[in-house]
């Protein structure tokens, strides 16, 4: 529109003539804001609808006279982008506040493109079209989404401060516990510990509405191997393709493979090593698959006593939580392989 281009003196009020008349009619009778500038950036035209929207004659808008309605805090950027895409005679879109009539002032979405003729370039023609009401959208879903995060945040620091009570009074009652039950204590402890690490990653994820299951279970997968038998158990997530799951299909499989790592402890001996693999297949177009395979370094040794396997119950439970098909018990033979619905899985791009 207009450029900081400096003028060559030409008068503003002749500017109207430069413009034929068959341009002016076609303008006018188009129904969005049109303008066209001369060579040095100094507006030539605005069509009705243009002055409809300012109120303003013709003859206040030529010139830079139209630049009198601009937003103030929109001054410096407006005529930066203008006056680069000028420099270069290249075409350019830019975002703008422009007082109306009554005195609002409306975001407008310019439009614009050089114009050459026979070799020579005249100027510029753009059009304008109203967008308050998007960024007005735009700007209630970004305070809707400062807001739901503000309460997740809330909502995560609750749960974990409740989280560590149950895990206190767990100890309590398990140290006070007859010799037989205290492994059962031991293990509901364990269990409740990750249930708060799986919300803590849950919290941490970057985009909590979409989280990258990959990024997410090496994130889980690397605070599970240190919260029991530090150094003895490792996880790797492996597989082909990438996947968004939503955060209650996050959690299921957060929780699923907490579980896996627990029934791997308890039915391995202190000193034995213990190893989960999960394979993720997230083909375009189809369910996210995950196949997990639970195995140590050594012979299993009989369990832990008075531990009951309570892994399969759960396992089942978390996945129907989450409306994922699950089969197989995570040994090598039989892995454990989880398809997630497809309304709430992504594949790639």
């Amino acid at each position: 529109m207009v450029s900081d281009t400096p003028s060559t003196g030409t008068r503003p009020e002749a500017a109207p003539r430069a413009v034929c008349d068959d341009f002016r009619r076609f303008a006018d009778y188009v129904p969005l804001m049109m303008w066209r500038s001369d060579h040095e950036g100094r507006a030539l035209h605005h069509n009705e609808c243009w002055l409809q929207f300012t109120g303003r004659p013709l003859e206040e808008e030529l010139g830079e006279g139209w630049r009198r309605g601009l937003h103030p805090d929109d001054f410096e950027r407006h005529a930066k982008i203008v006056a680069e895409a000028f420099h270069a005679r290249e075409p350019f879109t830019v975002e703008f506040r422009l007082r109306r009539n009554d005195g609002a002032y409306r975001w407008l979405l310019d439009t614009a493109r050089p114009l050459v003729e026979d070799g020579v370039f005249t100027g510029y023609l753009g059009s304008c079209f109203d967008i308050t009401d998007r960024k007005n959208a735009e700007d209630h879903a970004e305070a809707a989404l400062v807001e739901k995060e503000t309460l997740l945040a809330e909502i995560y620091h609750r749960v974990r401060n409740n989280l560590q009570v149950m895990v206190s009074l767990i100890g309590l009652y398990g140290r006070a516990a007859p010799e037989p039950c205290r492994g059962s204590f031991d293990a509901l402890g364990q269990r409740v510990r990750a249930i708060a690490l799986v919300q803590q990653h849950l919290h941490e994820a970057p985009h909590i509405a979409s989280i990258d299951l990959r990024d997410y279970l090496h994130r889980l997968a690397s605070g599970l191997g240190q919260l029991r038998r530090a150094g003895r158990i490792g996880v790797t997530v492996g597989g082909s393709g990438t996947s968004l799951v939503e955060p209650r299909t996050a959690n299921a499989l957060g929780m699923i493979v907490a579980e896996v790592v627990a029934e791997c402890l308890d039915a391995t001996a202190e000193s034995v090593s213990c190893g989960i693999g999960i394979e993720i297949v997230a083909g375009v177009g189809e369910p996210v698959r995950l196949s997990i395979v639970s195995g140590s370094g050594e012979a299993a040794a009989a369990g832990r006593p008075g531990v009951p396997k309570l892994g399969p119950r759960l396992i089942a439970a978390y996945a129907a939580q989450a409306e994922i098909a699950v089969s197989g018990d995570a040994t090598r033979a039989s892995p454990l392989d989880l398809q997630l619905p497809e309304a709430r899985a992504h594949g790639p791009g």
